[in-house]
């Protein structure tokens, strides 16, 4: 699964986030990134153990946490793997079925994380909003 940045992200989910956070987003979205490498981890060791159950709550944290910062094609997948994991504890199966997602999983975080903390970076360049004497970048 190759995205291109402009892709990976919903830049005005991401603005909109940013405003409402505050002071507080970039200590937020290290949290994102603290418990997105712990989901992620989580997600691939319940894989390893084809234990549908454990796989479940990372599964919905990184959906979450992912769609709060506009990172919606990473939420989607998180939100795959756990609808597919939660049927598989429904019906007591193993969630091999999954496989390919949770393969696509790390890496997908790490482009989409890569793109978020690029942008909260305060030295970068920012997108411009049009406005009164401002062309839109």
């Amino acid at each position: 699964m190759s995205f291109e940045g402009s892709t990976l992200v919903d830049w005005a989910a991401f603005s909109k986030a940013r405003a409402e956070l505050g002071a507080g987003f970039v200590r937020i979205l290290g949290y994102f990134r603290e418990d997105g490498v712990k989901s992620v981890a989580a997600i691939e060791a319940a894989m390893r153990a084809q234990n549908a159950t454990a796989i479940v709550i990372p599964a919905h944290t990184l959906k979450g946490e992912a769609r709060q910062f506009g990172a919606l094609p990473l939420a989607d997948l998180a939100e795959r793997i756990e609808a597919l994991a939660r049927d598989c504890v429904e019906t007591r199966d193993t969630p091999e079925a999954a496989l390919e997602d949770v393969v696509k999983l790390g890496p997908l975080f790490a482009q989409t994380l890569a793109l978020l903390e690029r942008e909260a970076n305060p030295l970068a360049e920012r997108r411009g909003v049009a406005g009164f004497g401002r062309r839109q970048v």
